[in-house]
């Protein structure tokens, strides 16, 4: 392997003059134990201490976006408003920072490999034998730096997916460690460790952790401060342990026991002084104490409220052998957490499979206890006749129901059968010779299907619906125009919008040319809230700056108990 002296020589003197600062967040042990929070944390903290900051995910797998992967493998997938798909981490950098990220925030090994492979069909690399060392690594260096010149941030702090030792890590950490090399004040490395309490010693474990740490330094790359997830907070016995053996101070090992809500981690942190922690490391003044006094009143909220909302999220990502994984749903539980702490109610979620709807002789009854139900988005027919009964006994029993995306197609499907009497109207998406298309493909992706290009090409992204006065979307925004992110291939059919309407059913959002529509409710005269959109509202709630819909959604919920 070429040395980083003669590596540094080819790509010239280091563009880093601005001293921008770069912190990377790599994962031991374990994954899963809150790698994603812990970024999202750190960033809050250093953005409230005055510092401009972007948060950058990597995600070494070689898929090129997120959009084609299995919900209930990997979780939900997040749209940007530029219509990139990506990891569900990007959904927490949002909502922690209340701010959108951009494209540039997002890596995956797909992207750095394909365009690799495309400068190299292009002769970009001017004939040279292409290798994953300099070339790979200096596309990732360069998405490294872009990233923080995009958003002309202070720091990037760039989460490495999955934990160190992955084969799939190496070239990015080894990308990081290059910026080190030729940048030593201006790069620091978090270690995100997990410290296991076996069930028959009853003791905190630090070995796993410390092999980690060496682990991380075969690379090497030497961790500037562990932040030490357990179940409980480290004692300084252990805490020590920890830094005989890694060169690490007892001062930037981090406690990060189990908190009750994932909101509580930037408060604890700061009780640990992180945001100093991370400043020393990174060479910067530590000149103004964490600002949290906004999140801090929004975490009192949720502990506060008392008066229960019960909601029944109806879909079909739950099936994981005895699990259910609710992270196919991220977007939706937190949008949801965050306008019920906005109403100060107290919410309680529960998972109910569409499948379980549908068996014969199945009752809705069950369905009444609920306060509100959601149907969320997803794609194929599983489940799809126990959502439309769920639909129809939400409609006549005046339960308030909020449709996302399909849950919308699906509430169309649903009026179109059983009040325009329209017999087998359904989707194209499922049953492609209906006599009833009453949601149909989008004519350019008619195209796209019949070729079978499925990643990247559904309507992706932020889109501007324009609103009608006097409706239930109107009065929650409280404004004629929004602008709201997508993700789907099929709308309501145009040549059924006039029936549907004539039957008490209105389109209260529209596209600006009136052709698409976005958002579809009934008359309050009809029932007490019944609405769905065509987009994705959840993708775009904060903790700091809950959804109208949902906060609509809740209030309806609430008053129903009255």
């Amino acid at each position: 392997m070429k040395s980083s002296r003669d590596d540094k020589k080819k790509r010239g003197p280091s563009p880093l003059k601005k001293r921008h600062k770069y912190l990377f967040i790599i994962g031991g042990v374990m994954s899963g134990v809150g790698k994603g929070i812990a970024t999202s944390s750190l960033a809050l903290i250093l953005k409230s201490k005055g510092y401009k900051v972007n948060t950058v995910k990597v995600d070494p797998y070689l898929n090129v976006d997120a959009g084609t992967m299995n919900p209930t493998e990997h979780g939900e997938v997040f749209v940007l408003e530029s219509g990139l798909e990506t990891d569900q981490d990007m959904g927490n950098y949002e909502r922690f920072l209340n701010c959108p990220l951009s494209s540039h925030d997002y890596m995956t090994g797909g992207m750095v490999y394909s365009t690799v492979l495309n400068k190299e069909r292009n002769l970009e690399y001017g004939g040279k034998c292409v290798e994953a060392v300099p070339h790979v690594r200096d596309e990732i260096i360069a998405r490294y730096r872009l990233a923080g010149e995009k958003n002309g941030s202070d720091i990037s702090v760039i989460e490495i997916g999955g934990t160190v030792g992955d084969f799939q890590n190496a070239l990015f950490i080894e990308a990081a460690r290059v910026l080190k090399v030729e940048n030593p004040d201006d790069v620091g490395f978090v270690l995100v460790s997990y410290l296991p309490v076996p069930g028959t010693l009853g003791e905190m474990k630090t070995k796993p952790t410390q092999n980690a740490v060496h682990q991380l330094s075969s690379y090497g790359v030497q961790a500037d401060a562990i932040i030490a997830r357990s179940k409980s907070p480290l004692d300084t016995k252990r805490k020590e342990k920890i830094a005989a053996s890694s060169n690490v101070t007892v001062q930037r090992i981090i406690s990060a026991p189990d908190v009750e809500s994932i909101y509580d981690v930037p408060l604890n942190f700061e009780k640990e002084k992180v945001g100093s922690v991370i400043l020393d490391i990174l060479n910067l003044k530590d000149t103004k104490p964490a600002n949290l006094t906004q999140w801090k009143k929004f975490v009192q909220k949720i502990k506060s409220s008392s008066k229960e909302v019960r909601i029944g999220i109806v879909g079909k990502y739950f099936d994981t052998g005895d699990f259910v994984l609710s992270d196919a749903y991220l977007s939706v539980i937190e949008a949801l957490k965050f306008s019920a702490a906005e109403v100060g109610a107290k919410l309680t979620i529960d998972w109910l499979n569409a499948k379980d709807f549908q068996k014969k002789g199945a009752s809705l009854l069950p369905l009444s206890r609920y306060d509100g139900i959601i149907v969320p988005g997803g794609f194929g027919e599983t489940g799809i006749e126990g959502k439309l009964r769920v639909i129809q006994f939400a409609r006549k029993n005046n339960i308030p129901y909020l449709g996302l995306c399909y849950g919308m197609q699906l509430m169309v499907v649903e009026y179109a059968r059983n009040v325009l009497g329209l017999k087998g109207a359904h989707t194209v998406e499922i049953d492609p010779h209906t006599t009833h298309p009453v949601i149909d493909v989008m004519p350019d992706q008619k195209e796209v299907i019949k070729n079978k290009k499925y990643g990247g090409t559904m309507r992706l992204g932020s889109y501007v619906a324009k609103l009608k006065k006097g409706t239930l979307a109107y009065d929650a925004y409280g404004t004629a125009e929004v602008s709201e992110r997508h993700r789907h291939r099929y709308e309501v059919n145009p040549e059924y919008i006039a029936q549907l309407e004539n039957a008490g059913f209105v389109f209260s959002g529209v596209s600006p040319d009136g052709v698409l529509m976005e958002i579809a409710e009934l008359p309050k005269s009809m029932h007490p809230f019944m609405m769905g959109t065509q987009f994705h509202p959840e993708l775009q709630a904060r903790p700091l700056d809950p959804h109208p819909l949902f906060t609509a959604f809740i209030k309806a919920a609430v008053k129903k108990q009255k």
